[in-house]
């Protein structure tokens, strides 16, 4: 079943890792965070909370719709002055109108049915000329074919059922582009960024984030026993890769401006 995100059990399954270093050079060519103020909307366990925060920011507000994550990501940035979470989602953030220089939506968007409420929320907390970032991946994305650095790619390989689910919660690019437009946003650049997810020093330490099913919501939709059969296959279409295990995410990402 898909993951619950209100679950108690789930509120660190996005605080496990650090922004990599890929995502944190291409925010610094893209744009300038210093002193900006930054709002990231679906913050999970507050991983790219913290990294705007790392950045330069001069203060980042986490939202999401669960108070779980909340916790989680509260815990994941105890160390950060400059950042405060808010109990808000993607359609009603609760933050104030006009207030943002930039806002995230990373990972968002394909949990969403509704991408125009989305945009319009996005508009309204965004300050004229603010920045609003969209990454996430599309179908041609999602459907890559699996290899030593794109292990993602192994999970639709052993199970094809999966596809069908994967395709119909993603956007297009070109859904993304009109939904921006329709909501007052200009699009200034539009890349596939590969981004480091983790590295892995040993084939152990891959197995047991598979099996926890850490920051992946699409292995929520395959049985414990299937979850055994894919670490199995994924084990042995990597038995003789050298070390370490590099994973790669393919993703899109969208920046545009409000006009």
């Amino acid at each position: 079943m898909p993951i619950n995100f209100h679950d108690e059990k789930n509120k660190g399954t996005y605080t496990t890792r650090t922004a990599d270093d890929t995502w944190m050079r291409f925010i610094e060519k893209k744009m300038d965070v210093h002193n900006k103020v930054v709002a990231d909307i679906g913050c999970g366990g507050g991983i790219y909370t913290k990294a705007f925060s790392d950045l330069g920011a001069s203060h980042v507000t986490g939202v999401d719709f669960s108070k779980e994550m909340l916790i989680g990501a509260a815990d994941n940035c105890k160390e950060k002055d400059n950042i405060t979470f808010v109990l808000g989602d993607a359609f009603s953030s609760n933050l104030p109108s006009n207030s943002n220089d930039i806002v995230l939506e990373r990972a968002l968007i394909h949990h969403l049915n509704d991408l125009m409420a989305c945009f319009k929320e996005a508009n309204r907390a965004l300050k004229t000329n603010g920045l609003f970032i969209v990454q996430d991946r599309t179908p041609e994305d999602c459907l890559l074919p699996g290899d030593a650095n794109h292990l993602r790619g192994y999970f639709f390989e052993k199970f094809p059922q999966l596809i069908e689910k994967e395709v119909a919660r993603r956007y297009t690019s070109d859904q993304v582009r009109s939904a921006l437009a329709a909501n007052g946003f200009e699009l200034l650049n539009e890349t596939q960024l590969w981004e480091t997810r983790r590295v892995y020093e040993e084939l152990g330490a891959l197995t047991q984030d598979l099996l926890q099913r850490t920051g992946r919501s699409i292995l929520h939709d395959i049985t414990d026993s299937e979850l055994q059969e894919l670490v199995v296959f994924i084990t042995k279409k990597l038995e003789n890769t050298i070390l370490p295990i590099v994973e790669k995410d393919s993703w899109t990402v969208w920046i545009a401006t409000k006009k």
